[in-house]
């Protein structure tokens, strides 16, 4: 199907830690924003698309009768930031389809909240036949989030010979991006010594290799490109997707072919890429401006890079050296701070920032050129945003 969609509206809420409100509330806010963003008014949200659920989260029904919509088309999937493009994805299709005039994405996340609920009544997402859904292998004593992303960076490091302090550049070039950014959380420099001095948290995973864990919340507006070119704000089209990867050659936080579970071992210098959205969009990696994906671990952002052939395999390493991936970089990637420094709203707070970019509003780090910008993630899935 031929996607005619374009984001017409965002909003958001704090970013913060510790935040008294709830999910809905942070919700709410961000809600009103991004409809007074577009010049929209409630009325005209006839689809939701959300992006979070039972029981980290509000439901759809619930979020139609808060903020009093009428609903004609519904998607709701799990809070987590491989389904960023999944709900973008369903948006798109739902416009363009007839299903629904105008989608609102909606997220919103309290991790504030979910840790005191955890904390009570255990975790509720290792209540799975083979343990949660981040790589944790329970049998063998991996039961946390990073493990996956751990188990996945010791063995890129035992076969390319990569060190902590090459993997350091990662967050710090993504820090530099947050301190221009007076909404991120993370406002001070970090810098190699900072890294290398931090605590390891599962090995070879330090404490600056993790995302924040934050309270606040995003919601975009997703309408026809006609309706979008009526609207308050210059439409930003949504030019190519992709879905998510899966089978026995997919883990979820390692790129395919590096051995983990039960994908084969093969580290060979290049592999088939699927790069369909670029294919939609017209363009190729060579015309991207920015490159944005989910930073909830520092590896996961050299997978990201060799999955969609921005380097070789085995290369991202030496690759984001230098400030390359920094403010003034060859390839800037989450240039308002990401997961890692500005907030984890698993991965829509990069989703707005493309927007912003390329509407021309991001201030002090405003890109020379936002004319191709790519979200994409180590599983496979792929967005591509241009100008109208």
């Amino acid at each position: 199907m031929k996607i005619d969609a374009a984001i017409a509206g965002i909003g958001a809420s704090k970013f913060g830690r510790g935040l008294p409100d709830s999910q809905m509330a942070m919700g709410t806010v961000a809600f009103k924003k991004a409809l007074e963003d577009a010049g929209l008014c409630r009325e005209d949200v006839d689809g939701i698309s959300i992006h979070q659920g039972s029981p980290l989260g509000v439901d759809y029904d619930r979020v139609a009768s808060a903020l009093g919509l009428q609903l004609h088309y519904v998607n709701q999937s799990w809070l987590h930031g491989r389904f960023v493009t999944n709900s973008l994805q369903h948006a798109a299709m739902a416009v363009s389809c007839g299903m629904a005039d105008v989608v609102a994405c909606f997220t919103s996340v309290s991790f504030s909240r979910e840790r005191a609920i955890l904390a009570g009544e255990g975790d509720h997402e290792a209540n799975r036949e083979e343990g949660g859904s981040h790589g944790e292998a329970p049998l063998y004593g991996l039961e946390s989030p990073g493990s996956g992303a751990a188990m996945a960076m010791q063995r890129y490091m035992a076969t390319y010979g990569v060190t902590s302090a090459d993997l350091a550049a990662v967050p710090i070039s993504i820090r530099s991006h947050a301190c221009q950014n007076p909404a991120a959380i993370m406002q001070n420099e970090l810098t190699l010594e900072d890294h290398q001095s931090a605590r390891i948290v599962i090995d070879p995973l330090r404490l600056y290799d993790f995302c924040l864990l934050s309270d606040a919340a995003v919601v975009v507006l997703v309408t026809s490109s006609d309706r979008a070119r009526d609207l308050r704000q210059p439409p930003v089209r949504i030019a190519g997707l992709q879905g998510i990867q899966a089978g026995r050659e997919e883990f979820v936080f390692a790129p395919p072919h590096l051995g983990i579970a039960q994908q084969t071992f093969a580290p060979t210098k290049t592999y088939d890429l699927a790069n369909e959205a670029f294919e939609y969009a017209g363009a190729t990696i060579k015309d991207v401006d920015a490159f944005y994906t989910y930073d909830a671990f520092s590896p996961l952002v050299l997978f990201s890079l060799e999955r969609f052939g921005y380097c070789g395999r085995g290369e991202a390493a030496a690759f984001v050296q230098d400030g390359r991936i920094g403010p003034g970089g060859s390839l800037p990637v989450n240039t308002s701070g990401g997961l890692l420094s500005e907030a984890h709203v698993s991965g829509w707070n990069c989703i707005i920032e493309m927007v912003r970019q390329i509407r021309g509003q991001a201030g002090p780090r405003q890109l020379p050129r936002s004319e191709v910008l790519h979200w994409g993630t180590p599983w496979g899935d792929s967005a591509i945003l241009t100008p109208m």
